[in-house]
């Protein structure tokens, strides 16, 4: 993330992130990048660090047992001559891998070359969002009638096969490359879903998404409702367009649909937030020192007296969580659905120096306006309803019904 906090970071980091033609990777998270956009995994500059005499005393002391092993690996080891490279990577690994952060980790040079490459400019491929952060490349949500959607993908699918190829040991950030596509072409994903016991062989036709995030209807019972599905440049524009005309019809109450949202921007998040919260702090960002930099809502919101409902689910992630916490902290609005993702954490992505590859380090965490944390966590919503596959087949969506039915019921 910028460290001026511009509003051109990103919240997902993800790493969720929107399998369009782009790489469109580095965080989710993570929601996605477009080209001229700065990801919240900040590509920042590296430096190097300096101990004083005292300190490198003490990384002698403490560093001894590694060398000690270096030494025999070299001299004992039965295949020699044995990879120094390889030796030196895995010991970077294994050492973030000690801080236990799924979202801390190194990148070798050809790993890290691959996923900073610059972005093709076309918007096609499957239509999903993704969480890279993990051993293997992971399904967050999938867009709403997109190649994904079509084929069945759901919240928590695993990706261990590409056309065949198995890629559990390969970073997900190169296995979303593999998946993107030109239009028309097609990929076969083998996945590992949590209730199934073999894996499953999709094949899915990429195509050109369509990138339009709001969408909005008036429904019965005089109730507006509007969908965002990620959080890009238009969104702010699309939503004040849908409001405007939503608000014309002077509608009862007002769902906001959140749900298998993964994220975006964090300059469209905090304004998407002042359409509907007038004023105060809307989020904080909170660095290692306990330092915070707050946010807080822009004035001139559109609907910031209509009483409202959010539907939020697992696949509401990051800016979506920042936006659906503030409304819940501020009694905006009620919550419905299940808990939501739990992506509230910043990385910056550090090149070593030499062409060495390059370290993604957590340096802040999003907190709500009441300081709730949200990474690893995720948002409890006020009304629990679950969405039961029997509801989808029979075409039943209970977490609309439920925030129909609140709406409805309020004066």
């Amino acid at each position: 993330m910028e460290n001026n906090h511009t509003g051109r970071n990103i919240l997902l980091v993800f790493v969720a992130i929107l399998l369009l033609a782009g790489t469109f990777s580095g965080g989710i998270l993570v929601g996605w990048m477009l080209p001229g956009q700065t990801p919240l995994e900040d590509i920042s500059a590296s430096a190097t660090p300096t101990a004083t005499v005292d300190e490198e005393m003490t990384l002698d002391v403490l560093f001894a047992p590694f060398w000690e092993t270096w030494q025999y690996i070299h001299d004992q080891y039965v295949d020699q001559p044995v990879d120094d490279t390889k030796l030196m990577q895995g010991a970077i690994q294994g050492m973030l891998d000690s801080l236990g952060d799924k979202h801390t980790g190194y990148m070798d040079p050809d790993t890290y070359n691959q996923v900073t490459a610059p972005l093709d400019g076309s918007y096609e491929g499957i239509g999903a969002s993704v969480d890279t952060s993990g051993d293997l490349l992971t399904i967050i949500s999938a867009m709403p009638d997109s190649p994904a959607e079509a084929a069945g993908l759901k919240p928590g699918d695993a990706v261990i096969k590409v056309n065949g190829t198995d890629v559990t040991k390969t970073d997900p950030n190169i296995v979303l490359k593999s998946v993107k596509g030109p239009a028309g072409t097609d990929v076969t994903l083998t996945i590992q879903r949590v209730d199934q016991p073999e894996p499953i062989d999709v094949t899915i036709t990429r195509q050109k998404i369509d990138l339009k995030s709001v969408t909005s209807e008036m429904m019965d019972g005089n109730l507006a409702y509007v969908r965002i599905s990620t959080y890009g440049e238009s969104t702010t524009a699309e939503l004040k367009t849908a409001l405007e005309s939503l608000l014309a019809q002077n509608p009862k109450g007002l769902i906001l649909d959140l749900r298998y949202n993964s994220g975006g921007y964090l300059n469209t998040a905090i304004e998407v937030i002042s359409q509907f919260i007038p004023s105060g702090v809307v989020m904080y960002e909170q660095l290692q020192n306990g330092e915070e930099t707050t946010y807080s809502a822009e004035p001139g919101g559109l609907a910031t007296e209509i009483p409202m409902v959010v539907l939020v689910n697992e696949g509401s992630a990051s800016a979506s969580e920042i936006t659906a916490g503030a409304i819940q902290d501020f009694g905006r609005g009620t919550l419905v659905g299940v808990t939501t993702y739990g992506k509230g954490s910043v990385q910056n992505w550090i090149p070593l120096n030499n062409n060495q590859g390059a370290v993604r380090i957590t340096v802040a965490r999003w907190l709500t306006p009441k300081h709730r944390q949200i990474n690893d966590v995720g948002l409890t919503p006020d009304v629990v309803v679950e969405l039961t596959q029997e509801d989808v087949d029979a075409e039943i969506d209970s977490q609309l019904n439920k925030a129909i039915e609140i709406l409805s019921q309020a004066e």
